[in-house]
């Protein structure tokens, strides 16, 4: 999981320099501050995925005596980390846009349609990559860097627009993508909210893993000596799941018998699960 997170937030960091370069030429060349904004996102979208393969490198780390639950909680603080990157990003576009929205300045270029369309349909791509791999190595750092793309894409499709209706309507709309790029910086604040929102729930200890939790219950009940299960908590450390369960056993068991049947469970729930860190099985008698 940690190679395809890795590989994915690179993918991220070529890309966004690649775009931050295209932006901040064609913006100044072809007299589009929506443009420019849109550079001023990808540029701060660099460091935000270098912040992210940072994280994610350490959160890989293995338990040690200071991190006896690993190093995993190191990505929902990337994650906010991140979230600081785009509400800079954010205020820069919307302070810039106000005052190029009092100042006039000349109609875009018509050529900027074209790097606009390619932008979009480039970012979008991305964010399904990356959020695709976000899935596969559940980790909440690089589906934060996924939205950067998606808040990207919206930011192009705005100024999309914005410079379309000034080219349309001519002389006294030449801050259309001026507008157009001061509503992207609202929609990328409210981006930061549902990045947020998960992160604080995975640092929190937040119960959001039933489908987690269902899975384990079932594995559990196809293990030898296994009757029930009874309580089971999930948690979330970087790319894995911490868990604490109670399994019911024959109470006529005895004590060695009922630790092999929880050293059994264990070993199979991390075969059968490969997602699951450290599991924590309580044996409970079946009266």
């Amino acid at each position: 999981m940690k190679e395809k997170a890795i590989r994915a937030t690179y993918f991220s960091i070529f890309g966004n320099i690649a775009l931050a370069i295209i932006k901040w030429l064609a913006g100044f060349f072809g007299n589009s501050y929506a443009l420019i904004a849109d550079a001023i996102e990808s540029t701060t979208d660099i460091f935000a995925s270098m912040l992210v393969l940072m994280g994610i490198k350490y959160a890989s780390r293995p338990a040690d005596d200071n991190h006896p639950y690993g190093h995993g909680r190191i990505e929902p603080l990337v994650t906010f980390l991140v979230v600081g990157f785009l509400i800079m990003s954010a205020t820069l576009i919307a302070h810039e846009s106000i005052n190029n929205i009092r100042t006039p300045h000349h109609l875009p270029k018509a050529w900027t349609l074209i790097v606009l369309g390619v932008i979009i349909l480039w970012k979008e791509v991305s964010y399904q990559i990356v959020m695709k791999k976000s899935r596969e190595t559940n980790s909440s750092s690089l589906r934060a860097d996924a939205w950067h793309h998606r808040s990207d894409a919206i930011t192009s499709i705005a100024a999309f627009i914005g410079i379309t209706v000034a080219l349309i309507m001519g002389k006294g709309y030449e801050s259309a993508d001026d507008w157009a790029a001061l509503f992207a910086s609202g929609f990328i604040l409210y981006n930061c909210y549902l990045i947020v929102r998960p992160a604080l729930g995975e640092i929190m200890d937040e119960n959001l893993y039933d489908d987690v939790i269902a899975a384990i219950r079932l594995k559990s009940m196809e293990v030898d000596g296994v009757i029930e299960t009874e309580k089971c908590y999930v948690r979330k450390a970087g790319m894995k799941y911490h868990v604490d369960l109670h399994v019911i056993v024959d109470a006529h068991m005895t004590v060695r018998e009922g630790h092999a049947v929880a050293h059994r469970l264990k070993d199979y729930l991390q075969a059968e699960m490969p997602e699951l860190d450290q599991i924590l099985i309580h044996v409970e008698p079946h009266e």
